[in-house]
């Protein structure tokens, strides 16, 4: 994959990939890896070689959506203990 595709997945799941409910998460990461193919074509990039670096785009964000909403959790938690 070319380093244009590594830093153009890098970027828009920084802007993009943003915590979420635990019951949404399938349906915004389908949502959201919709969206990323789409904004790769208009770059020039085509989704096989985001999909040959990291396989199922939909499964990557579906993954990082899970971390920032167990991040999210964590910190809740801990404010919580704090007070």
């Amino acid at each position: 994959m070319s380093e244009h595709a590594i830093e153009f997945l890098r970027g828009w799941i920084g802007e993009k990939v943003h915590c979420q409910s635990p019951a949404r998460i399938e349906k915004q990461a389908e949502t959201l890896a919709r969206e990323c193919a789409a904004k790769a074509a208009e770059v020039g990039i085509p989704l096989e070689d985001i999909q040959e670096e990291v396989g199922d785009i939909q499964e990557l964000i579906a993954s990082r959506l899970e971390e920032a909403a167990e991040a999210d959790e964590s910190q809740q938690a801990s404010s919580k203990a704090a007070e």
